[in-house]
């Protein structure tokens, strides 16, 4: 390979010696000029392209010969393989050229004139004109010559394309020709190579390279462009000449070389004769050429070239889903997503889109998601669906068509046969496919979800997982897909670990109207499972969604109602069973006479609790059963939950009065049961009336008793204290009472004081620099790295190759 380039650059540098004569020279007329300028300077907006117009224009070639070859095999001849090459040469001057070269129909002078000359003048639309033998469909060949070629020139500033035609009946002796023209000029040459045919068949394009665009010599920079545009738009491989630096062994000097052999034969002469078998014969070595012995070769760097298929991976979505096994898809899944971990599912299939764009897709559900995924909330463009137009990627940017939030994570692989491109091939132009495609991808996402649920339990858990969240998100923003996400949204309950709406509903009791939930953002299912809100509820046996999820209030206010069957939060007050035995006039009645037994301390409570604002009303409960009381929102308040995500989102800086008024709407529920508060009750009866004479101390001590049962009564049912330390002073003060300790007993306060007050800042001399602080060798961290084999024993003297990470 070294000795082909080394022949090559010579032929180049030859060549403007050699082919003074001979050359025709065209100039392109009036309008193809204009247009020619339009391609160059205006029409592409990312230089990037070329390479792929350049490939795509190879793989016509190469499809060409391929077909040609069915009905006249001597078109082969010349070359024996079929494929692309690419090269990027750097001069030591800081220029350099890429050459891209197949093996495929080449053309003759007058084709290099018409295909090259012209701008988009289609050599293949012509010769698919004329294969009509060829009805398989496999003949697609994408792209205008003339058009595509011309993109070359965003990065070089000169052209120069030698390309050798196949040999055929009418073409029986072929000739190599060059054509060659200038960003800058208004005129192209054709003359005869002076090289001779060195091609053996097929096209080479020398670009050289502009100054600005040096930087598409880097291999590394040709490899993405490839792996991003092309990696699939041929089915012929494509190969890139890369170097890389090996250590070798030194060569020792000859001279150096019979030293040892000479000191060993003078030591080791022994005549024969002298010889006793039984003898050892020590033979005496200097130190010097044992040290010779042990000196190991110095080793240096050398540079060695390599061809590197660059698509060795198959456009898999074109295969037969039968044919392909789990391997294969989760390897193309890796490789084209650059993601180690491997796809938790995929749906592979075809189909046409109803407006007669027929196309195959591949889908992947990843193992996780992004960390950015919920750090972007209004976020909601993708990167990772790939659309394809006959395996050349066009674009992962879908506009106004892009998948909503809920579904931006799928990675998606999309192939259409024909769709309308721009003349730069860049951009979509406007086609209902585009506005299909959004529906097919959700259409088929959810159907594989729900396929995954019905039938494999196990990959379902680990779904729920990763995106339980982001189903629910769905059922909140995508209103036409609604029912069929809000089936795949799990919760927990108090009665078993996931369950979904559906499953609920066959679980709930006669007579029940809705489906009780309790939320509280942060709290665990255990947390929530003991809540003071679902304690008649659990012992009665009724089933209670515990959200603790950030996403699962939302979902339950936007969904509201499910099957005709609405949502109870039991955190909030009007909590109904459905199975009452009592009319509501009875009801009404039982709760009057049970507010009239207790109306001396609901009196006195409800004093207690308005003055400090934790609640506006003191009412008797019907659902509590071991708790003594409890902080319920009122129908129109905000429970704690609510309050916490309004409180997140400060929200009600903009809306104060709304924030205050909701806030106040709660309601203090004491259990008529409980024999605390049937105890406190008694306590409030046996107070002296205002006539008599007042009982100051018996009042302060059940009011702290009081203040302390209401503020454990909304801590208990999610929302904060009024006052944290005067809550704490008082539980200290019912401690110390409790335990015989005084109350006004004073608490030791002594401290060692500040010293005096010194205004002047400390000299620079007492502040450690930083330079020295790292020179005298403080601060520095270091670390060795093993590498171990499978059973731990440290593998040693392994030479480590140095890779580019290069993840998306």
């Amino acid at each position: 390979m070294r000795l082909f380039g080394t022949l090559l650059t010579l032929g180049v540098c030859t060549l403007s010696v050699l082919a003074q004569d001979g050359k025709e020279k065209h100039a392109y007329q009036s309008d193809v000029a204009r247009l020619r300028k339009i391609v160059i300077n205006s029409l592409y907006s990312h230089r990037d392209v070329f390479l792929r117009e350049l490939i795509s224009n190879a793989n016509d070639a190469l499809e060409k010969l391929r077909l040609t070859s069915l009905t006249e095999p001597d078109v082969l001849t010349g070359a024996e393989q079929m494929n692309i090459t690419i090269q990027a040469i750097k001069d030591e001057d800081g220029a350099g050229r890429i050459i891209i070269s197949d093996t495929g129909i080449g053309m003759t002078a007058d084709e290099l004139t018409t295909n090259l000359g012209t701008l988009a003048k289609s050599g293949t639309s012509d010769f698919l004109s004329k294969a009509e033998s060829d009805t398989s469909g496999t003949g697609n060949l994408i792209g205008a010559f003339g058009l595509g070629f011309y993109s070359s020139f965003l990065v070089a500033d000169r052209v120069q394309v030698a390309s050798l035609a196949a040999k055929s009946s009418k073409n029986p002796n072929p000739k190599q020709y060059v054509f060659t023209s200038g960003a800058d000029e208004n005129s192209f040459e054709i003359f005869a190579d002076p090289r001779g045919n060195t091609l053996g068949r097929g096209t080479e394009i020398t670009l050289y390279v502009k100054g600005d665009a040096v930087n598409y010599l880097d291999e590394q920079t040709i490899k993405d462009l490839v792996n991003k545009h092309s990696s699939f738009s041929t089915s012929f491989p494509i190969y890139l000449l890369t170097h890389r630096v090996e250590m070798v062994p030194q060569e020792v000097p000859e001279e150096d070389g019979p030293v040892v052999a000479e000191e060993k034969s003078e030591t080791s002469e022994t005549p024969k004769a002298d010889i006793d078998e039984d003898e050892v014969v020590i033979e005496d070595v200097t130190e010097e050429v044992e040290e010779k012995k042990r000196k190991e070769p110095e080793l240096v760097p050398v540079t060695r070239e390599e061809w590197v298929q660059l698509n060795s991976q198959p456009p898999l979505w074109m295969r037969d889903p039968k044919t392909v096994t789990d391997e294969e898809y989760e390897n193309f899944y890796q490789v084209t997503y650059k993601d180690f971990n491997k796809p938790l599912a995929w749906y592979h299939f075809s189909g046409d889109s109803g407006s007669g764009v027929s196309f195959r897709a591949l889908i992947y559900i990843p193992a996780q998601l992004d960390d950015a995924y919920w750090q972007n909330p209004l976020q909601s463009t993708t990167k990772d669906i790939r659309l394809m137009v006959k395996r050349v990627f066009i674009t992962s940017d879908l506009g106004e068509d892009a998948l909503p939030k809920w579904a931006n994570w799928v990675k998606v692989v999309v192939d259409a046969e024909d769709l309308p491109l721009n003349v730069s091939r860049e951009t979509l132009q406007s086609n209902a496919f585009l506005k299909q495609l959004r529906g097919i991808i959700l259409k088929r996402l959810l159907q594989m979800l729900h396929r995954i649920m019905e039938e494999e339990p196990e990959k379902w858990e680990k779904i729920q997982e990763v995106y339980g969240n982001v189903l629910k998100l769905g059922a909140v923003e995508d209103h036409k897909n609604r029912d069929k996400l809000v089936q795949l949204v799990r919760f927990a309950t108090n009665q078993r670990n996931s369950t979904s709406l559906d499953q609920y509903l066959e679980n709930k009791k006669q007579g029940q109207n809705q489906i009780f939930y309790l939320a509280d953002m942060g709290k665990s299912t255990e947390e929530l499972s003991k809540s003071v809100f679902i304690e008649k509820l659990h012992a009665r046996g009724y089933e209670v969604l515990l959200l603790g999820d950030p996403l699962d209030e939302v979902f339950i206010t936007n969904i509201r109602r499910w099957k005709k069957i609405g949502f109870q939060d039991v955190a909030k007050a009007g909590l109904k069973f459905g199975d009452e035995e009592m009319t509501a006039e009875e009801e009404k009645a039982e709760q009057a006479a049970l507010t009239e037994k207790y109306k001396p301390l609901i009196e006195w409570l409800r004093k207690e609790v308005r003055e400090k604002g934790a609640a506006r009303d003191v009412i008797i409960s019907n659902r509590l059963v071991a708790s003594s009381c409890a902080i319920v929102a009122d129908e129109h308040g905000y429970t704690a939950n609510l309050e916490k995500l309004i409180s997140s989102s400060h929200a009600q800086v903009n809306h104060k009065h709304m924030w205050d008024f909701a806030k106040k709407q709660k309601v203090l529920e004491i259990n008529p049961r409980s024999p605390l508060i049937e105890g406190l009750l008694h306590r409030i009866e046996q107070l002296p009336t205002e006539a008599e004479e007042r009982d100051i101390e018996a009042e302060d001590e059940l009011r702290e008793v009081a203040t302390v049962l209401v503020d454990g009564a909304l801590v208990r049912s999610g929302f904060a204290v009024t006052d944290s330390n005067d809550f704490f002073m008082r539980v200290d003060r019912i401690l110390r009472r409790s335990l015989g300790v005084s109350e006004t007993a004073p608490t030791d306060t002594t401290v060692k004081p500040a010293p005096p007050v010194d205004p002047e800042l400390p000299a620079d001399a007492d502040v450690p620099d930083v330079d020295e602080f790292l020179e005298s060798g403080h601060g520095k961290v270091s670390w060795e790295v093993e590498e171990i084999d499978e059973f731990g024993n440290v593998v040693k003297d392994v030479p480590v190759e140095k890779k580019r990470h290069d993840e998306l």
